[in-house]
Formats: structure tokens, sequence, C-alpha cells
């Protein structure tokens, strides 16, 4: 039974914190607008494919969106739908967004986003997990959902005293969050990309009191370490035996992750001075990450509407969380992870693991996902009990495929509350 800080059981009591909406004032509205209509563009010449990055028509028809058409308010009441906290962790801001969960036992889940996400990127998955009778599940599979802003990301700014953060600490604060501040004694917890990761150091360092979790993918919790952590090849040249649909498909994996691991492992700093300055030139950023990163048939648009994208930015840009987010990945790798145990497999708790199509690696297809997993080097670092692959989906998985998540996550905990 979950019990608060003073040991009183919290079942059909209130939640122990007072919510506090969220809100951007009118002056940094008017401060956005004033800086994206003195925007000074490049040329753009040549780049109509995008070969070079974002291309300039579209940017700008996404900018010219952002000043005549999108409505700020309107997402804000959108996101104010749900209940919003500000607490201090370890002297750490944290905002956390919260759905009550509808059943007769919800089980506390904190979801954990990645970059270049934002806590809205779980708005898809929320109502149904926590209230499940109201979209034909059982109630009994109810969740109580926490789904708090990484520390540097949105809202969980400014981060003045840790320019250190990185995945594991963060786990530690996540572990903090739940048990001493909100008084569960067991919690669940998912999360994709970086939430991956901090949901995998839960999993390894805090098994004994969860649940279970789930991850969008299952990367080894040493990822980041080593002295070329920015390269996802490892530096190891394609083999010249390797088919060529094989060799495209690497290098097309090389060119979708090579600049943003490069970038955000050595010289996060040195971009933010430009992207804290310039609103079109952090959107062109981090739009290129969602036009790359989901399956969208070539069209982000496919997945991420324009209000879509430019809400999540807006998430980014108010707060000025641009630089803080990114050096999470240079802080992965300066401050390398080191096991709290030698037990194996390293992530003791119950883990179910989501795979999509989008990110089959090549030759990889859907079919034998499962399979090649299970025969890596990777899958004996985790106590998998529910692995599956969806034929689409992207790397933004509970908002491409929201229902494949919630499915893939109610069976994971099905038989672990």
């Amino acid at each position: 039974m979950p019990r608060n800080q003073e040991g009183a059981s919290l079942a059909g009591s209130s939640f122990p914190l007072q919510p506090t909406p969220i809100h951007i004032s009118d002056e940094q509205l008017s401060d956005l607008r004033a800086r994206l209509k003195r925007t000074r563009w490049p040329l753009g010449v040549g780049n109509d494919d995008w070969y070079y990055g974002v291309g300039r028509s579209y940017l700008e028809e996404l900018v010219d969106y952002w000043l005549n058409v999108y409505d700020w308010r309107k997402a804000e009441a959108a996101i104010n739908r749900y209940e919003h906290y500000q607490v201090n962790v370890d002297g750490v801001p944290v905002h956390f967004m919260r759905k009550s969960g509808v059943g007769p036992s919800p089980v506390p889940l904190i979801l954990t986003h990645g970059w270049p996400w934002t806590f809205w990127h779980w708005s898809k998955v929320i109502d149904p997990l926590a209230n499940p009778g109201a979209f034909g599940g059982d109630p009994a599979e109810a969740f109580d959902v926490i789904v708090p802003s990484l520390p540097g990301f949105g809202f969980s700014t400014p981060l003045r005293n840790n320019p250190d953060m990185n995945f594991w600490k963060i786990a530690d604060l996540w572990h903090t969050l739940m048990t001493t501040i909100l008084g569960y004694e067991k919690y669940a917890a998912g999360g994709c990309d970086i939430g991956a990761l901090v949901t995998g150091q839960l999993g390894h360092k805090y098994a004994n009191e969860l649940y279970a979790i789930h991850i969008g993918s299952a990367q080894k919790l040493s990822l980041f370490n080593g002295d070329r952590a920015w390269d996802l090849s490892g530096w190891h040249p394609i083999p010249e035996s390797v088919p060529e649909h094989i060799r495209a498909g690497i290098i097309s994996l090389d060119r979708r992750f090579a600049a943003h691991l490069a970038v955000h492992v050595l010289d996060s700093s040195t971009l933010a001075y430009g992207l804290s300055d310039s609103p079109v030139g952090m959107l062109a950023w981090i739009l290129e990450r969602w036009a790359k990163w989901s399956d969208n048939d070539g069209n982000v648009e496919h997945i991420f509407s324009k209000d879509d994208i430019l809400t999540h930015a807006m998430i980014f840009w108010v707060n000025n969380a641009i630089e803080t987010s990114m050096r999470v990945y240079a802080n992965a790798n300066r401050y390398p992870w080191t096991p709290a145990h030698d037990r194996w497999p390293v992530v003791e708790a119950p883990t179910g693991i989501t795979f999509v199509g989008y990110e089959n690696p090549p030759g990889i297809s859907t079919e034998n996902r499962v399979q090649h997993f299970l025969s890596s080097d990777r899958a004996s670092w985790y106590n998998h009990v529910n692995v599956t692959a969806h034929d689409r989906g992207g790397h933004f998985i509970p908002w491409e495929i929201p229902d494949g998540w919630i499915d893939d996550l109610r069976r994971t905990f099905r038989h672990h509350r």
C-alpha cells in the first residue's frame, strides 16, 4: 500500500502535493514574436531535398504558422487539463504532470521521456493508462500516472546547480520523488530513449522497490561509457562483404544519428549559444530529429502536426532548456555509469520491451527482431518478461503508436502488480 511521508496510507486520501498549473507570461510570448520577426535567414539554396539538413522552405512555412496561426493559450489549456506539480528533489527543480488512476487499486507509474521529447509526448497514453475502463479496458489495470520533465528539460528548469546531470543521477531523483516525496512503497516505471536508460537504471539499482519496468529499447546501461561514445559505428568500417542493401541501411542509420550524438556529446554548449538566442535555430535543430527519427513516410506532419511541433518547441523555448537538455548526453559520457551491484541480469526488475519497425537494425525484419535481440549480448542485461516488435512506429513510440505501447505495457505489468 502506498504511504505518504508520515507513513499514512495514500489510498482513499488526497495527493500529498498541491497542483500548480503551467503558465507562460504574455511578456515571454511577445519576446518570442519579436525574435521570430527579426530572424535572419541563411540562403538555404540547393537544399530542397534536405541533404544538408532542414530545408528552408518548410521551416519558413512553419515559422509563419508560429507567428500567425499557432495558439499557445489553446495548447496551454489542453496541457492544464492534467494536474501539474513543481517540487524540489535533493536541490533539483522537478516538474511533473499527473493523472490519478481510476480503478480498485491503481499502481503508481512514472513515465520518462527522452530527447528532443517533452513530458507532453506521453499525452496520448496517459488517459488510457490511468482510466482503462473509459477506453474499453479493465479498471483493475489502472495506473496512477506520474510524468516528469527530465531535469534541465521543459519546466524542470532552471538547472543552475547541477551541471553534471545525467541518466543515472536522474534515476536516483526519480526514486526519491516516488518514495520519499510521494510516499509510494512500490511503483512501476516506463521510458523511451534517455528515459529508457533512466528506467533501466531504476530497474538495476532499485529492483526490490519496483513492480516492473517497460522500455522502448534495451540498450546496455554502459552505452555512453568509453572514449568514443559520440560514434555510433564504434569506428568500425563496413565490411566489403556486406550486401548492398544492408550497407545502405547502415549508412542511413549512421546519417540519422551521427551528427546528433557527436554534437551533443562533444559541443552541446557551443551550439546552445545560437539555439538559446534564436527560436528558429532551436526549432530547426529539434525539428530535424522529429522529421528524421519518426516513421512518417517522408512527411513529418504525418506524425506531428504543425501545432504538435510548435507546442513541443514552445516547452523547450520558454524554459531556455536547450543547453541543459542537450548536456545530458555529454554527462552520460563524462560521468560514466558504474554498476550498483554485480549480479546478473544487470537489470533485475521484470522488464518489458517494445521494438518498432523504423528502428529495425539493417538487415533485420520485424518478424525476426525479437529473436535478434534475444540472441544479442544485450538480452542478458535484462530480466525480460515481455518483448514485442511492431511493424510501424519510430523513435517516439508512445506518440506514434500509442495503442501498441499501451498494450505492451499492460501486458508487462499484468503479472507484476
